[in-house]
């Protein structure tokens, strides 16, 4: 015998009649229902806007994957090549989430360095390429750390993606102040090394 107030009981039904109710009505907006708090078109206007930043991500990493040189390029390399997969991850992430809103989300070329919150710097060198993605990842945990603000309670769902992703950037950023810290000592060492190292006369 069940123990619970029959009063109790009878709003969860009649609650529960309602949720469906609305379900059906409103069937072709897909993940939202009424119960959505937020400004679906604001959300999905900054969601494209996080999209267009991890998609540039993904092309400075790539650019920085390719052009790295140099003694210590190699170690770099990887670290730009595994950056540039997970950027590419968030972008879907974000991207399916823009999708479940009902929204589309711009893959437009000709906008996505519009609407980036961080810049396509090609870089110089190997520490310069290191150091302006570092710039790009702090922006990007600036800015995504707003967005998360903006969500709050009011879109939950969305608001969950960009703290997991906000967390991977600040995973990136603490490898690439350590990546500048190593190259830039090592690079030290082997300009000592050389210094020290005599030059033969040639015979």
């Amino acid at each position: 015998m069940s123990t619970e107030p029959s009063g109790s009981h009878g709003q969860f039904v009649s609650d529960l009649e309602a949720i469906r109710r609305r379900a059906r009505q409103h069937i072709e907006n897909g993940a939202v229902t009424e119960s959505y708090q937020a400004d679906r078109e604001t959300v999905i206007r900054v969601l494209n806007e996080a999209l267009a930043t991890e998609l540039v991500c993904v092309l400075r990493y790539k650019r920085h994957y390719y052009m790295a040189t140099g003694i210590h390029a190699q170690a770099v390399a990887d670290e730009f090549a595994e950056h540039a997969k997970e950027e590419q991850e968030h972008a879907d992430m974000i991207a399916e989430r823009i999708t479940q809103l009902d929204g589309a989300p711009d893959f437009n070329p000709e906008v996505l360095a519009k609407r980036s919150h961080s810049q396509y710097v090609e870089g110089t060198g190997l520490v310069d390429m290191i150091r302006e993605d570092l710039v790009a990842e702090r922006i990007a945990i600036d800015s995504y750390g707003e967005i998360i603000r903006y969500l709050g309670e009011k879109d939950p769902t969305s608001r969950r993606v960009m703290e997991e992703v906000l967390a991977k950037e600040e995973e990136h950023a603490d490898d690439l102040k350590n990546l500048i810290e190593n190259v830039a000592e090592a690079e030290k060492r082997a300009r000592s090394v050389e210094r020290e190292t005599p030059v033969r006369k040639a015979s």
